[in-house]
């Protein structure tokens, strides 16, 4: 009888233990999938547009990891409804997209996988993007990109 209890004990203990330590990887893995909130620490950007540079900060997340290895990156982006510019990268970055309601004059995002969006208006919005940061001062912004396609330089600082 006393080995039954030892062994009742012992298993009880592996059960606790077992639970203890299953609460602990999903207390972790919550960690994980709040990667992609707005905690803006991820790093500077400059955004050069002609002869002006706006800083942008990245948010912390796997797209802007991604974003950032490809950096420098000098591209040709197209106007889009006088709201935005926009290029398809060649590859695709993770994503993690989610409708805010609301697009922010300076927001720096990506559509789907592969599409690079930088707004200069403030609007609504029914799309999803998954959000790589934002311009620090967008003063000049709308101006500096013009009505048209425009080069745009994206580097780090």
């Amino acid at each position: 009888m006393q080995h039954y209890e030892t062994f009742v004990f012992n298993s009880l203990n592996f059960y606790i233990v077992f639970i203890s330590s299953a609460w602990s990887c999903d207390k972790n893995d919550n960690n994980i999938n709040t990667e992609n909130n707005n905690d803006m620490t991820s790093g500077k950007i400059k955004i050069k547009v002609n002869s002006q540079t706006f800083t942008a900060t990245l948010l912390d997340n796997n797209s802007t990891k991604a974003f950032k290895q490809m950096l420098p990156l000098i591209i040709n982006m197209i106007e889009l409804n006088s709201n935005e510019k926009y290029y398809d990268l060649a590859g695709g970055l993770p994503t993690n997209s989610v409708n805010s309601g609301a697009i922010k004059n300076g927001d720096l995002m990506l559509y789907g996988s592969k599409t690079l969006v930088l707004f200069y208006k403030t609007f609504s919005t029914s799309y999803s993007y998954t959000k790589l940061g934002r311009i620090d001062d967008v003063t000049g912004l709308a101006s500096a990109l013009g009505s048209g396609n425009v080069t745009v330089t994206f580097e780090l600082e």
